[in-house]
């Protein structure tokens, strides 16, 4: 009966965070595709996302971590509640520049995926063009 309780109470704060980061809390389908961009590991399916959020299971420790810095709220706090001021968390992953998009992320991760050498190359070409940018 407690195992059922704590994944209702997930859910529901789960709901909360994907509709304070402006997401849908009813689509198992953008949950898998957001979190699948930003998660190093094996790719969650559409079914492990829909369970999530009707509370029929929780996340692994490792996939709630990229679930809470994706939402910008505390891992302690998605997992058991009350350990943290959630409203202050959402707050500042609203503000500007805080949060990254869809396709900003898998850039970032195909920067990571580089070789060092290639790595250093990208970001010299950025900041090249960030220099260039300003200088309009």
């Amino acid at each position: 009966m407690k195992a059922s309780i704590e994944r209702e109470e997930f859910t529901l704060r789960l709901q909360q965070a994907l509709r304070k980061a402006s997401y849908s809390p009813d689509s198992p389908t953008q949950l898998a595709r957001e979190f699948n961009i930003r998660f190093a590991g094996r790719p969650i399916t559409v079914h492990a996302a829909r369970k999530w959020l009707v509370g029929e299971a929780i996340p692994t420790q490792e996939k709630l971590r990229t679930l809470a810095q994706w939402l910008g709220v505390p891992a302690e706090w998605l997992r058991f509640g009350g350990i943290a001021d959630p409203i202050d968390a959402l707050s500042r992953a609203a503000e500007p520049g805080s949060r990254f998009e869809s396709a900003d992320v898998k850039l970032i991760a195909d920067l990571q995926r580089l070789d060092e050498q290639y790595q250093t190359i990208a970001r010299e070409i950025i900041r090249m063009l960030v220099r260039m940018s300003r200088q309009k």
